[in-house]
């Protein structure tokens, strides 16, 4: 018997400010934790649980799957709150919590395989392509991927792949079968290879598959997602699942810098405001210090602004029945994928003004300056080269994109 979906209780779902509150509640134990969660080298067990018991994971789950369907700006303000304690737990939960909201848009038998039996079940991703051979009913399935950030904690991933690569290859991005494979935890190998010099809480470790048989209706074809055309979207009709894929993913790659920045300035405003240099000068009197901290805040504070405008008019358009023009989906790309090194910008000044004593471990100021160069490296957050698209945009030249 196929199993049901578990609709959530209208009356048991927190209000926007109440699961805000929650993450933010956590921000001082996480700070606590991060040195010990780095040299555990992946999210503390006691960590996760306090993250799935406070229901982060449900926000962006269907409510026909016990979630909380909320708008990305709340996942977003979730996430910063997170980061701002612990870079690595807010990239963790940006990237696994983002895949509730994806797995809406696979066939409903894809959910029910997940949740039909426990809706509080996770799922880990990398999505560098791997190779798909199609076979009676789906697809044979092998590859290594890296980066498969908090994956022990997952019973499930998401793996990017080609099928038939030796077709596709030379083709437009648009007219390759690129898809999302769904595996279940017992057709992959987990490889610990996760030693690095930042985001070090995170479990990125790498994922190994060897000819596994995948169904298809556990694959998700990116061409019928570009269109907004997928079997999910029929069952799961909110306009959240209307959103296009690479606004609301790649926000979930870039944000974690915004509360890694928010924690870097708190951790400097604290150190700063008693801080005598070598030399006899205060932090206080320091005019590069003065400008770096109100020049880190501005940026924050507009960084989040811009992110809330561009996901208000994005919603509006859906529901009015509109779309982004190419041209506002490329800005606003833009503006997601340039977040990371822009954060780094910002950070840089605070992190030579704190001087030598600002490298100590006690003081959390390097720390979250290396989780920003990490995740700055992350192929989503490649500011530069989807700025270029954008500014040949603006131009008045022809652009060819895909998944805007």
């Amino acid at each position: 018997m196929a199993s049901v979906a578990m609709q959530s209780d209208e009356t048991l779902i927190p209000s926007r400010e109440e699961i805000i509150a929650r993450a933010r509640a956590m921000i001082p134990q996480l700070a606590d934790r991060a040195e010990r969660q780095g040299e555990h080298r992946r999210i503390l067990p006691e960590t996760m649980a306090e993250l799935i018991n406070a229901g982060l994971f449900r926000v962006l789950q269907p409510k026909r799957w016990g979630g909380y369907e909320m708008d990305p700006g709340t996942f977003a303000e979730v996430q910063f709150a997170l980061s701002e304690g612990d870079a690595s737990v807010g990239w963790v939960y940006g990237v696994v919590g983002v895949h509730s909201w994806h797995l809406a848009l696979f066939d409903d038998r894809a959910a029910q395989d997940v949740w039909g039996q426990d809706s509080s079940v996770l799922i880990g991703s990398p999505y560098a392509p791997g190779k798909a051979t199609p076979v009676d009913g789906g697809f044979l399935f092998s590859g290594r991927w890296k980066f498969s950030s908090g994956s022990e904690y997952c019973d499930w991933t998401f793996l990017g792949g080609i099928v038939n690569p030796e077709e596709s290859a030379g083709k437009p991005f648009l007219e390759a079968d690129y898809r999302t494979f769904l595996l279940p935890r017992k057709d992959y190998e987990i490889v610990d290879t996760w030693h690095v010099n930042g985001l070090k809480g995170t479990g990125s470790q790498d994922l190994i598959v060897k000819d596994m048989f995948v169904p298809e209706y556990r694959t998700l074809d990116f061409r019928q997602v570009w269109r907004n055309e997928t079997a999910g979207q029929a069952i799961n009709t909110a306009p959240l699942f209307k959103m296009p894929f690479v606004q609301v993913f790649h926000r979930a790659v870039s944000n974690a810098s915004i509360g890694a920045l928010q924690g870097l300035l708190n951790a400097f405003l604290e150190y700063g405001a008693k801080r005598v240099g070598a030399m006899g000068l205060a932090t206080v009197d320091d005019p590069d210090a003065l400008l770096g901290a109100a020049a880190a805040a501005a940026g924050i504070d507009e960084m989040k602004l811009v992110m809330h405008r561009n996901f208000d008019l994005i919603a509006e358009r859906i529901e009015k029945g509109e779309g982004l023009t190419q041209a506002e989906a490329l800005q606003f790309r833009y503006q997601c994928s340039s977040v990371p090194d822009r954060c780094l910008d910002l950070a840089r000044p605070l992190f030579k003004a704190s001087g030598s004593g600002g490298v100590y471990t006690d003081r959390s100021i390097g720390r979250f300056y290396n989780d920003m160069m990490v995740a700055a490296q992350h192929g989503s957050n490649n500011g530069a080269g989807y700025g270029r698209v954008w500014g040949k945009k603006l131009l008045g030249q022809d652009v060819v994109d895909a998944g805007i």
